[in-house]
């Protein structure tokens, strides 16, 4: 039997785990539920067990044989802060609390992958299976290393996975390089003078200045940077007083920027500070920016991404396995691990949910994780342990 065909025969398991996750959602730094479900079932398959790595963050532990070498095999385990609608029998019993990204689906395929590692033992060499608390902006990832991840669970090389319902299930997809944005969160505080709405001319209005930074900052892209680079720079909020008759005194802007190199977020950056501060002086107001990098573009490496990808093709054949995937403007905190630690990371396609209706994309209210791929899933992390921990002799 593959891999794939004995993991198969625990797939009613592994869907009853991933839909209790689903129903139990926790946010980043607060899976201690979750946190729960993964140590219990990696202690009941003979895995070492290490807790509050990263705060909530687990760390199940595998050895087999005499080799040194080792390997890291990452899941990210948090909810998002939004309201389920899809309807599901399965769905969030918390309010404003939802797996809408598939955290619920990633964890269960390394506990699957787990669990068939700790039966068959075919390998030599020793797995850290590592369960990320707070992937969603929280910087998981990054508590994690600062709790001295690899430090205290050596990794010769790290692999990581997320769903894509835009990709058909039974296909992967991959890219040598930069393969996610690098990510930053920022805001922009305006001042003006506050004015009655009847006299506009005795104030300086903060409405019309973040109005006009809002079209100005659209040129950065455009105009500031190469054609050939891709970058979005995107203003997702804008506050800005309470009351029908009062021009207010300030106004608050926000949003993110993603891009693939720290240049082009420098660059980036510059020129944000640039327009607003301009900007706002032109119109006798100050606009100071505040611009926080979360993530770092995600950078797969050669050797590693070969590796991963020849795996996939080993599961599912080369003709399913997009071995120059489509750049991705989302960010993911893995990164961080990918800085310390040689690796890679790859998109499993998701297509559909759980009951089998065309599935939506993530951070949507309607989203729900295939269970179907989660064999998949699985047996990708599996295939990747038994080729890079190979027996000798095999």
């Amino acid at each position: 039997m593959s891999i794939l065909d004995k993991i198969s025969a625990y797939h009613d398991e592994l869907t009853a785990i991933r839909r209790d996750i689903h129903m139990h959602p926790e946010l980043g730094f607060e899976e201690e539920r979750t946190s729960d479900i993964v140590a219990e079932k990696l202690k009941g398959w003979g895995c070492e067990v290490a807790r509050g790595i990263g705060k909530t963050g687990v760390v199940g532990t595998l050895r087999v044989g005499n080799a040194h070498k080792s390997i890291g095999l990452r899941a990210d385990m948090d909810c998002l802060p939004m309201q389920e609608t899809n309807g599901l029998p399965h769905a969030s019993k918390f309010d404003g609390k939802m797996h809408g990204c598939g955290h619920d689906g990633h964890t269960t395929m390394l506990l699957g992958a787990a669990r068939y590692l700790a039966s068959s033992k075919n390998f030599d060499g020793t797995v850290h299976f590592i369960f990320q608390p707070a992937e969603e902006g929280l910087g998981g990832a990054d508590a994690m290393l600062a709790d001295g991840l690899f430090d205290k669970f050596p990794c010769d090389a790290i692999f990581g996975m997320h769903n894509r319902p835009s990709l058909e299930p039974g296909k992967f997809a991959i890219r040598t390089g930069p393969m996610m944005a690098g990510g930053a969160s920022w805001d922009i505080n305006i001042k003006g003078k506050g004015a009655h709405g009847a006299r506009p001319e005795s104030g300086i209005d903060p409405v019309v200045v973040a109005s006009y930074i809002a079209t100005a900052l659209q040129t950065i892209v455009s105009r500031n940077m190469r054609p050939q680079d891709t970058a979005v720079l995107s203003i997702t909020q804008i506050h800005a007083g309470d009351a029908y008759n009062v021009i207010p005194e300030t106004a608050v802007m926000r949003g993110t920027a993603r891009c693939f190199t720290k240049e082009n977020m420098k660059l980036i950056e510059d020129n944000m500070r640039r327009i607003a501060s301009s900007v706002a002086e032109g119109f006798g107001a100050t606009a100071e920016l505040s611009f926080r990098g979360k993530f770092p573009p995600l950078v797969n490496h050669p050797e590693e991404t070969d590796l991963y990808a020849d795996c996939a093709a080993a599961l599912v054949g080369e003709e399913n396995v997009e071995r120059n995937g489509n750049l991705v403007m989302g960010s993911e905190d893995f990164a961080s691990m990918l800085l310390e630690r040689p690796g890679a990371y790859m998109l499993i396609g998701g297509g559909g949910n759980s009951v089998g209706e065309t599935s939506c994309e993530v951070h949507n209210p309607g989203y729900d994780f295939n269970d179907k791929i989660l064999p998949l899933g699985a047996a990708l992390y599996a295939q990747t342990v038994e080729r890079f921990l190979q027996k000798e002799g095999v």
